[in-house]
């Protein structure tokens, strides 16, 4: 694993959910706990506002809302990253412009998606963004989500660009990994939980994880132990998470069963998600505490006292405001 820059971002970053109350708004009550509880466990930077924090969803108002909180909770502790962005490349100028002001320490730029622009549109769209924002910027790459990849050439001439600074890999090509981090100077971040430490023994700096919302600690100690050249500590936590990657990452939405988790430990008050979002059916959320039985031991996490409720995680709340753009 590399340590290049590890003080830019951090090395252990949560893909923060936005916890949400029952009808559907941002809980602000259970958001600072959430990151309190993120940053005590030892996670150094907070995603808020990304895939898992339903940016789609949520509105311009409340997306710097949530830079702003996480700054005070965080408070010097961690870094705070505005994810997300938008498939409007002027849209996305404005959210990093005002992120910047809210007091973001960086941006994470998704592809943009739905709208499948060319290779020559993908890298406009990174350039124009890093150019009008001074922060750091991290280029996501999810062609799962996005439709379309960000290729080799890209990245590599987007690495030119002085702001252009970081990758989030969710896409799980491990060869073109390794020649991007070979004739790049750009920082890797593994963005596919399952392939934490795959990243991580090829030169990857970190991770920016989903169940680290559930484990943060173990996410820590995992990073602790590759940057102690513990392979075999590193392995024994990466087999321990696996279940627990399995219950959050394979039935339904990351988001959805992160929150599903998150509130049968009691660590926010509702998991509710905002449609088209929806919660676990009876038949996924049995396939979700299923996998979580599978889990041993997990460092900082215990599942004596979870409490799932099907209830309170059925359907989708449509909020009073829709996430409207400008």
């Amino acid at each position: 694993m590399s340590l290049k820059n590890a003080e830019l971002f951090g090395q252990v970053l949560v893909a923060l959910v936005t916890p949400m109350t029952p009808d559907g708004e941002v809980d602000w009550v259970s958001t600072e706990r959430l990151i309190d509880y993120q940053v005590s466990n030892g996670a150094n930077g907070i995603v808020v506002t990304g895939t898992t924090g339903e940016t789609s969803t949520l509105t311009d108002a409340e997306k710097i809302r949530l830079v702003e909180v996480a700054k005070s909770v965080a408070n010097g502790r961690a870094k705070v990253i505005t994810g997300g962005g938008s498939n409007e490349t002027a849209h996305a100028m404005q959210l990093y412009k005002a992120s910047e002001k809210a007091g973001a320490d960086g941006v994470m730029i998704v592809t943009p998606y739905y709208n499948k622009p060319s290779q020559a549109g993908v890298l406009t769209h990174f350039r124009l963004i890093a150019d009008a924002t001074d922060l750091p910027v991290i280029l996501y790459d999810i062609p799962g989500r996005a439709g379309i990849p960000i290729s080799y050439d890209t990245f590599h001439r987007a690495a030119k660009h002085p702001n252009i600074v970081a990758v989030k890999d969710a896409k799980g090509d491990l060869a073109q990994a390794s020649r991007i981090m070979n004739e790049t100077d750009l920082i890797y971040f593994s963005g596919d939980d399952s392939n934490v430490l795959p990243h991580l023994s090829i030169g990857a700096t970190g991770l920016i994880g989903v169940s680290a919302n559930v484990a943060p600690k173990a996410y820590a100690e995992l990073v602790a132990a590759t940057n102690n050249n513990d392979f075999n500590q590193a392995l024994a936590i990466h087999n321990a998470l696996e279940p627990l990657q399995r219950a959050l990452m394979t039935h339904v939405p990351g988001t959805v069963a992160a929150k599903y988790a998150l509130h049968a430990l009691g660590v926010i008050d509702s998991p509710r998600v905002r449609l088209p979002l929806v919660g676990p059916e009876d038949a996924e959320a049995a396939r979700i505490e299923t996998d979580i039985d599978q889990v041993k031991s997990i460092p900082g996490l215990s599942f004596d006292n979870f409490r799932p409720d099907r209830n309170a995680a059925a359907g989708g709340a449509l909020p009073k405001v829709a996430g409207t753009t400008r």
